[in-house]
């Protein structure tokens, strides 16, 4: 209630005042329009003939209207038409109002509307043409779309109620908890009732779901590749990592975590390096990104950086995506350091068809190429473009199990005709220290 004023010291976390007097004007409208409808069902139920309320009859859908034209003249019975349909009028705009507020507001950030919605003008088109197909679908006919009408109300009432209802109950009203139950159960046999005699408002109803459902899914699919974070915040360890790489080449490693311990990160960054053929002198930052709430379409992004077992250096990021957090985070890194960034994968196993699906719903699967992907619809400049490379894994094992003859790849085995044993990568170097500040020159990388 945006129009309700509230008390001077009201703030956006705490409208106390606000929703003090938006219940008293709620409660007001409830009783007038309670009032209204008891004397109003009461009067046209006396007065009117039954027969004037069959289909045809007069009074069939303007039993108000019959009474101001059979009681008080034709003049103030067409007074009260205008002033209906003036009424009705101001209705729908407050309806259009109230879409236009909050379907702009939600359906882009789920994803389940192109950016296009969040425009007014183009949404008034857009409702305003349902309406005419509507009333042209209905051919006009109001007892059909009044059971539409019906049915939606009565659907809207049921939720609100039952809704109340789980709120008492959670806060522990337990006399609210039965009244407003008691409510619940009214209008829920309300509901079925007309949705008994008039199927016509669940038929509509389940058309216009299911078509949002579909425009809402197909306008994801179509936006799924999009750089969907709206701002990314660093805390002061991961701008520290982020400013310290990039003083050589920025490698980052995407990474699953699992048992988070010094194993895993060990295995990992040999696994990289012997895949890629990679030096041991090279340094690596790990992601780590963590699926929230995959419903989310856009959100912003939160680092943070620690240090584990006194030698890796991992960033931690919560998102509901995870090729889009990458994409982010390796776009942030590169215009706060003006270095192109890199970044290293493995291949994810299984059916590629079933993989987009858990990224399309979940939010993670065939992270390799959605990441690459979203980084080339968000940058097209290849030069600047942030780096990523795939390897399949299992190779660096096997690298390192056999002893390579004179001349074999130094990323395999750290120089010419060492065993597995013997390289150097696989020793345990010194633990990582944080190096100073971005503003003074920081130390050479040290062997992970």
């Amino acid at each position: 209630m945006p129009h309700v004023k509230g008390d001077e010291g009201d703030t956006e976390a705490r409208p106390t005042g606000r929703i003090r007097d938006t219940k008293k004007l709620l409660t007001t409208a409830a009783l007038i329009m309670s009032v209204f409808l008891i004397c109003t069902s009461f009067i046209t139920t006396v007065l009117i003939p039954a027969k004037e309320f069959e289909s045809g009859g007069n009074a069939n859908g303007r039993a108000l209207a019959y009474l101001a034209h059979e009681y008080l003249g034709n003049t103030f019975g067409t007074v009260y038409d205008v002033a209906t349909i003036a009424i009705l009028w101001f209705a729908g705009a407050s309806a259009m109002a109230g879409l236009l507020n909050l379907m702009p507001r939600y359906l882009p950030k789920y994803g389940m509307a192109p950016h296009w919605a969040r425009a007014v003008r183009p949404m008034v088109i857009v409702f305003t043409l349902v309406a005419f197909l509507v009333t042209w679908i209905f051919d006009a006919d109001v007892d059909a779309q009044g059971g539409a009408y019906a049915t939606g109300v009565l659907v809207l009432i049921c939720s609100a109620a039952i809704a109340v209802t789980i709120a008492a109950r959670k806060a522990g009203q337990r006399g609210w908890t039965i009244g407003f139950g008691v409510i619940s159960a009214v209008f829920l046999y309300t509901t079925v009732v007309n949705v008994i005699e008039r199927p016509d408002g669940v038929k509509i109803g389940a058309c216009f779901i299911a078509g949002i459902i579909l425009i809402s899914l197909l306008s994801r699919l179509g936006r799924a590749f999009e750089l969907r974070v709206t701002h990314i915040e660093l805390d002061d360890m991961a701008e520290r990592f982020i400013q310290d790489i990039s003083r050589r080449t920025p490698r980052f490693i995407a990474n699953e975590p699992d048992k988070r311990d010094a194993e895993e990160y060990r295995a990992k960054k040999d696994q990289i390096r012997a895949d890629n053929d990679l030096p041991g002198t090279e340094d690596f930052v790990f992601i780590e990104v963590t699926v929230t709430d995959p419903s989310e379409f856009e959100a912003g992004l939160t680092v943070r950086g620690e240090v584990l077992h006194d030698r890796y250096r991992v960033l931690t990021v919560e998102s509901s995506s995870i090729p889009n957090a990458l994409a982010a985070l390796l776009l942030h890194a590169r215009d706060l350091t003006g270095v192109r960034p890199h970044i290293y994968f493995e291949w994810t196993e299984g059916n590629p068809f079933a993989n987009f699906l858990r990224f399309f719903l979940f939010g993670q699967g065939e992270i390799a190429p959605v990441t690459r992907e979203v980084l080339r619809e968000a940058e097209a400049d290849r030069e600047r473009r942030p780096a990523s490379t795939s390897a399949e894994a299992g190779k660096a094992a096997a690298s390192h199990t056999r002893a390579g003859p004179p001349g074999a790849r130094r990323s395999a085995l750290g120089a010419a005709g060492r065993s597995g044993s013997d390289c150097r990568r696989c020793r345990p170097g010194p633990p990582w220290r944080p190096g100073p500040p971005p503003s003074v020159p920081a130390v050479p990388a040290v062997p992970g």
